[in-house]
């Protein structure tokens, strides 16, 4: 595998920026190739054979372009999707989301974590299974965010609207003495600053964007197939839909602006 091949990133719209600036943070040597499927936006509301489907059909097109690992920067589809990928491309790194469950545990004060996800990604076995496994004796206060994702995709970051939304989902969690606030979708990072004007100052946000950089790290090191360049590289975007709505949010969200190519409809 060339070393300078392409990190390959996809998640249902722009919310896997998120977990993409992470890894340009700890790899800014690596290519980068981010593929927005936001043409079937949200995955959560999406059947699991449906999210598995197009997740193969994206890790296709990514390993088609030659990325040498891939990356689902989407809780849902990580719980949907990951174990066939993985089964199916044993010779790549693959790694997926899960909502930051154990390091929430290993900081509560309170023995209270909430958890803001989408319906999908709370029903999942996966997140059954991680409750079960690294929550114990700890109290999980779960909050789907039905329409969060898409306000967020449509660039609201802090409307009015938005802000009593929020204080409504985070009341109840709060009243039972949650210290400890999981955002368990990969859009929810961008409205972290929103959050932490609304909530209590010893509320803990916590998300798992960085945690998937350092395991991305460690698995391209294994194999040494960390770029050995030191100049940063370009990052290539994908969009299943309109490619004009992602090319809109990436000087915000991104750093800056870059030009988005259409995903071919049957990638």
């Amino acid at each position: 595998m060339p070393t300078d091949a392409p990190i390959g990133v996809f998640d249902s719209g722009i919310g896997g920026l998120s977990v993409l600036l992470e890894i340009r943070r700890l790899l800014p040597a690596e290519p980068l190739c981010y593929v927005a499927d936001s043409a079937h936006i949200p995955y959560g509301e999406k059947s699991q054979d449906f999210i598995r489907a197009r997740s193969e059909q994206i890790a296709a097109f990514l390993l088609a372009q030659g990325a040498k690992a891939l990356v689902l920067a989407c809780n849902t589809a990580t719980a949907a999707a990951v174990g066939a990928l993985r089964e199916r491309y044993p010779s790549i790194p693959i790694v997926g989301m899960e909502p930051a469950l154990k390091p929430a545990a290993a900081v509560t004060q309170s023995g209270v974590i909430g958890v803001l996800a989408t319906s999908g990604t709370l029903g999942s076995a996966k997140f059954a299974a991680l409750r079960e496994r690294f929550a114990g004796n700890l109290r999980v206060l779960t909050q789907p965010c039905p329409g969060l994702v898409e306000r967020i995709e449509a660039g609201d970051l802090a409307s009015i609207k938005l802000r009593q939304q929020l204080i409504d989902w985070t009341a109840p969690l709060l009243a039972a003495g949650c210290d400890t606030l999981i955002l368990g979708c990969t859009h929810y990072p961008f409205i972290k600053p929103l959050l932490a004007e609304l909530l209590p100052a010893q509320v803990r946000l916590i998300d798992s964007g960085a945690a998937v950089a350092k395991r991305l790290r460690q698995l391209l090191d294994e194999r040494k197939w960390l770029s050995p360049h030191h100049q940063p590289p370009s990052a290539a975007f994908y969009s299943s839909a309109e490619p004009a709505h992602l090319a809109t949010h990436l000087p915000r969200l991104w750093g800056q602006p870059a030009t988005v190519q259409a995903l071919p409809e049957n990638p």
